[in-house]
């Protein structure tokens, strides 16, 4: 590999530091510190061991290396000097920087008033079409990435033949330079600098965006300590590689992955790399992988291990030391997969008090201090299964084996003793799930199954059974009995191929001890693993017999009994089952998780929280995959989502045909928006169960969220086809048809739910009245309402008609009815404290001018350990500020709330914070990010639960941008809106669009 081409003569260079680099006319480089000259490539000067770089290297493009270009016409500071104007609107303020590509320079723009950096392009390079395709795609790459970490990119502009790019100017110094003056820095300084780079990188990653070049000259930090990546000139996007395509070298070779170096393909992982290059050096004040030439660098980073930054600062601690080396594994499987991952990290070293999260992966470099998980309080959320998890790393690889889907059917039972009824079945299909490659198919759905194509005959026997799987796509079908001979428990296990019924095997034991029975099935259940293809040692196979412990039959039985009604959604029933088992046996830690589940769907939070921490207690009476499922439950419920996604990962890693753990983590991604990851998590559920309502119904609201509205119709009605009498489904198909303009369609989906069930109707009340306020039809909203809130009442579905009554009372004041609006609050509040009644309460309190009631519920938002909630209290405290004036405040608030989760709303109300700080392009962005995150907008909590209302407002403020912006789009802004009122529209805003489009 040949050094970066394009040195003159003779002249000046200047490195990626920005430092100027006397050229000889010999080629030779001048060191900056001692004045020594070394040849070109050269990375330390060998006489006083200065490091200095060369450009930043760009193989296809040999004359973009920092060469100054004589008679360009460029200049630097002789082209503009403070005081003179780019154009009519930027004012120089201040040479900033000079490098290969041109110069940037401190700026004001007149226009809108504020202080911009400039990047002004050298002439001779803007006339070239592939640079100047460069820089398009520098903005463009930027404009797609909106973090308070990123730089803010704000267009290509021409003045005067002079092409430049404005951008965000950040009154500070680069990493480099700080580090520079201060050698090295602290591992605290250091850990939060390189934090605030991850969540930066995480934005960019997540929208596709590879930066590629990192290095501590494209961090910023301003005088606040506020960090900022820059510089996205080479960085590649996953839907747009024309520039950046494998075989190309680019990037700068001190903080060059070995992929990078290779010119191999890039990914995600490349900057991780160069993050743990950064790292090194802000500990030790050096780089890993020295070498006095560019072809030693890159060499040794492909064949050598870095020496350990600890070996060179003692005084590293542990886990930092271990981050680092993580970082820089040249094997991308073993390096950090994803800037979250290393943010996590940097987090619980930096805060272990406030932080529950391990280590994700340590190396074989030992971490000398525990980190410890820490608990709190409960969300709402449709939870699947039972069970707690253990975190960490896989004890053993996972059994790469095609996934095997069972039935257990009814077990026959002649003992005459009915506590053996339905008790047999639950604990058989756990001692079977300890096998990796199968999976249980849900008994409650294949009894409603089997009823269905039975006549209604409650008992699911093998052949039965046999009808449902063969319908369903289930591989084996595993039935049975236990019957009573003299004083001996005798239990046979049969299992047979769901198609053609050949027996598979089967198995027979007994006992003469009743309280062993529950240990005998899971004996059994050893021989027909194996027989389905368990190849683990027979020592892991009979491990499941060991968490059914003598004298549970009982409270075994009660706890398959509450299963049954938890699947049933009979909450009431399956809390006093469950409370029963217990009873029974206090130490079923299952159960516990049982209650946990139930209480956290009815939304008791403080009731759930203290089943969790009793089930987490009795830890050891559970599979691992039962502790994995419950743990990672636990985490969706108090929404600490990375935790949840790290443990479903290792759990679905382990026991690849988990569907409930892949259901699960779908889940988890889309409560972190990432709708593309639910969806293929979905995905892998359903191809398990093709015939299982509820994976399918995940994908379906998923591709809704994501804006892909064909795919959410489509696999709904492949839902409804499963199910016909699915509500939710109906629900997500109104939406969907809602979302995609077709308004009477969604009336006709809602009233199919509302026609199937009381708790149809009650979903299809909040579409229909979602619909009338979408539609400005507020008073037909008002009477929809207060019907459906009558029927949740009588049906004793309090935290239903709570969240309804928070709508209610929105409606309510659109109308100019104050008192009854607050009323409704007032009452919404003393049925539920769910977060999201909470928030939308403290909302609406805010527009009825109940302040002192906003804050409270904001404070209470805020104690919350789930990012969701704590960002909600960002929201209605912003709102705040907004309300009394403070549009600043407001802002900082709302980005504050983004930086913790990035929802739709949170970039509604800072569009309209915007707005009212007369920001009116920053308001236009933001509102244009709603519109392409318009599927979020159906369903803003990611419930199902309709909140399309909002999203005509965004068409609304969209206009009110452009006027600010002078634009003659505003009156189209203004007719869209108007296009989604009806005629009648008692809408306040629709009174003000009609005039302010005339």
């Amino acid at each position: 590999m040949m050094p970066a081409k394009g040195f003159a003569a003779s002249g000046t260079v200047t490195d990626s530091s920005g430092t100027n680099l006397t050229m000889g006319s010999a080629g030779l480089i001048a060191c900056p510190q001692c004045g020594s000259t070394n040849p070109a490539g050269t990375f330390v000067c060998p006489k006083c061991k200065t490091p200095f770089d060369v450009p930043t290297m760009v193989a296809e493009h040999t004359d973009l290396g920092n060469t100054p270009y004589p008679g360009s016409g460029l200049g630097g500071s002789e082209m503009l000097v403070p005081g003179s104007f780019l154009g009519d609107r930027y004012e120089i303020l201040q040479l900033l920087g000079e490098g290969g590509m041109g110069s940037v320079y401190k700026a004001q723009d007149r226009e809108l008033d504020r202080v911009v950096a400039l990047k002004v392009i050298r002439p001779d390079l803007a006339r070239k079409a592939t640079i100047l395709e460069r820089f398009k795609q520098e903005i463009i790459l930027s404009q797609k990435v909106t973090h308070k970490n990123v730089i803010r990119i704000y267009d290509l502009g021409l003045a005067g033949g002079t092409k430049f790019i404005s951008m965000d100017f950040i009154d500070g110094q680069d990493v480099w330079g700080i580090l520079r003056k201060a050698g090295k820095l602290e591992p605290r300084e250091a850990a939060r600098i390189i934090r605030d780079v991850c969540l930066g990188l995480e934005a960019a990653h997540s929208e596709g965006v590879v930066h590629r070049d990192l290095k501590p000259q494209n961090i910023m930090m301003d005088e606040r300590g506020n960090v900022v990546v820059m510089d996205f000139g080479i960085a590649g996007s996953v839907e747009d590689s024309t520039l950046t395509k494998s075989g190309t070298l680019m990037g700068t070779p001190t903080y060059m992955s070995p992929e990078q170096a290779k010119g191999d393909k890039v990914d995600a992982r490349s900057d991780l790399f160069a993050v743990g290059v950064i790292l090194y050096e802000l500990l030790t004040g050096k780089v890993p992988f020295q070498s006095d030439t560019l072809m030693g660098q890159l060499l040794k980073r492909v064949q050598e291990k870095p020496v350990p930054p600890i070996e060179l600062e003692p005084g590293i601690p542990a886990p930092i030391n271990t981050i680092v080396l993580k970082c820089l594994q040249a094997d991308l499987n073993l390096r950090y997969q994803n800037a979250a991952a290393i943010r996590r990290d940097l987090d619980a070293w930096l805060d272990p008090e406030s932080v529950g999260f391990q280590l994700s992966a340590p190396l074989s470099t030992p971490v000398h201090q525990t980190w410890k998980w820490i608990t709190a309080a409960i969300a709402v959320v449709a939870l699947i299964a039972a069970g707690i998890v253990t975190n960490g790393i896989l004890s053993r690889p996972p059994v790469k084996m095609k996934p095997v889907s069972m039935l257990i059917a009814d077990f026959a039972n002649t003992t005459g003793d009915p506590v053996f009824d339905g008790t047999i079945e639950p604990m058989f299909s756990i001692a079977m799930e300890g096998a990796s490659f199968i999976t249980s198919y849900n008994r409650a759905e294949a009894h409603r199954i089997s009823a269905q194509l039975n006549n209604n005959d409650a008992k699911m026997d093998q052949a039965k059974a046999q009808l449902v799987a063969a319908r369903q796509g289930v591989n084996v079908v595993i039935g049975g009995d236990i019957a009573k001979q003299g004083n001996e428990y005798q239990i046979t296990v049969r299992a047979v191929d769901a198609v053609t019924g050949k027996e598979i095997t089967s198995q027979q034991a007994t006992t003469s001890k009743k309280e062993e029975v529950l240990s005998t099935i899971g004996k059994l259940a050893a021989p027909v693993r194996k027989a389905l293809g368990d190849a683990s040692p027979e020592s892991a196979r009979l491990a499941a017999a060991e968490t059914f412990s003598a004298g549970s039959i009982e409270a075994s039985h009660e706890y398959a009994v509450a299963q049954d009604f938890q699947f049933a959604a009979r909450w009431d029933d399956a809390i006093q089952a469950y409370t029963k088992a217990i009873q029974l046996d206090p130490t079923l830690g299952r159960a516990y998780a049982g209650l946990a589940v139930v209480h956290a769907n009815l939304g008791q939070r403080d009731a759930a929280a203290k089943y969790f921490q009793q089930a987490m207690a009795h830890i050891d009476r559970m599979t691992d995959r039962e502790k994995y499922r419950t743990r990672a439950s636990y985490y969706l419920a108090v929404r600490n989502i990375q935790s949840a996604i790290e443990e479903l990962t290792t759990l679905v890693q382990q026991y690849p045909a988990d569907s409930a753990g892949l259901n699960n983590l779908s889940v988890a991604y889309s409560y972190r928006r990432d709708m593309t990851k639910a969806s293929e998590y979905a995905r892998r559920a359903v191809d398990i169960y093709p015939k299982n309502a509820l994976p399918r119904m995940n994908l379906a609201a998923f591709a809704m969220y994501g804006g892909d509205f064909q795919t959410a119709e489509q696999e709904t009605r492949t839902v409804l086809q499963i199910n016909p009498q699915y509500a939710k489904a109906y629900i997500v198909l109104g939406l969907t048809k809602l979302a995609d303009g077709k308004p009477k369609e969604a009336i006709e989906a809602y009233q199919k739910a509302e026609s199937l069930s009381p708790r149809g109707a009650s979903f299809a009340a909040n579409g229909l009245a979602d619909l009338a306020i979408y539609e400005g039809r507020l008073k037909d909203a008002s009477a929809i309402f207060e019907k459906s809130i009558a029927a949740d009442e009588e049906n004793k579905s309090p935290g239903t008609a709570a969240t309804k009554l928070t709508t209610l009372a929105y409606t309510r004041l659109l109308l100019g009815q104050k008192a009854p609006a607050i009323a409704a609050l007032d009452k919404a509040m003393g049925l539920s404290k769910q977060e999201e009644v909470l928030f939308a309460a403290a909302r609406v309190y805010l527009l009825a001018g109940q302040e002192a009631k906003a804050r409270t519920i904001a404070a209470d938002l805020a104690s919350k350990l789930g990012q969701d909630f704590q960002a909600y209290a960002k929201v209605v405290l912003g709102e705040i500020e907004l309300q009394k004036g403070n549009p600043r405040e407001a802002i900082n608030l709302f980005k504050a709330s983004l930086t913790l989760s990035d929802s739709w709303l949170g970039r509604f109300d800072l569009a309209r914070a915007y707005l009212n700080f007369n920001a009116f392009t920053e308001a236009d962005s933001e509102l244009s990010q709603c519109l392409k995150r318009k599927g979020e907008a159906t369903a803003i909590f990611l419930d199902e639960v309709p909140t399309y209302r909002y999203y005509p407002l965004v068409h609304y403020y969209i206009g009110r941008a452009l006027d600010g912006l002078q634009s003659a789009g505003a009156k189209d802004a203004y007719r869209t809106f108007l296009s989604l009122q009806s005629p009648e529209s008692e809408q306040p805003l629709a009174v003000d669009a009609k005039r302010r489009q005339k």
